[in-house]
């Protein structure tokens, strides 16, 4: 019996996954014909709560593509790959405490802020570096025009995705 409830259970996430999957791609198919652009499959995984790196949203990509390009991805190929993205919780969020941890790294002073300048310099030339669309996408939504500055714990509070 047990057993039973938790498949019933598990079909219930899937079929509840189904429905934001497809709701999420249904924004982006612009023609209604069960397709959208390749260029816009980040944004319909990052606004189901997965924050993949370019590295795995480049896998994922590969993996949902027409085995000859064509600059599309259908919905029949992208629904079983994110279904299984979201069961298997990947690409989840970083955690707001490991976030702000990592800020106060790159704030040794304890300022509270980095400036424009040093944001900049942190997303082009330490670890995976960020493309000009993710750096200038970042810059809009935390820097403050006045202070030409990121508060970070204000800009973290912002992006952190509640899971509940």
């Amino acid at each position: 019996l047990v057993e039973q409830r938790d498949s019933r259970g598990t079909e219930l996430v899937v079929a509840e996954f189904h429905k934001k999957i497809k709701d999420a791609f249904e924004v982006f198919d612009h023609e209604a014909n069960n397709t959208v652009d390749v260029r816009e499959i980040r944004t319909i995984i990052r606004s189901l709560g997965c924050c993949p790196s370019e590295g795995e949203l480049h896998d994922l990509i590969v993996e949902i593509e027409e085995e000859e390009p064509t600059g599309y991805i259908r919905f029949e190929k992208f629904l079983p790959v994110m279904t299984k993205v979201l069961l298997e919780k990947r690409y989840r969020p970083i955690p707001e405490d490991i976030l702000l941890r990592s800020f106060e790294v790159l704030d040794p002073s304890k300022r509270g802020f980095l400036t424009k300048e040093e944001l900049i310099k942190y997303m082009t030339e330490e670890g995976e570096p960020f493309s000009q669309e993710e750096m200038e996408e970042m810059l809009s939504a935390a820097i403050d025009p006045e202070s030409n500055s990121i508060r970070y714990k204000d800009y973290i509070a912002m992006m952190v995705v509640d899971d509940g």
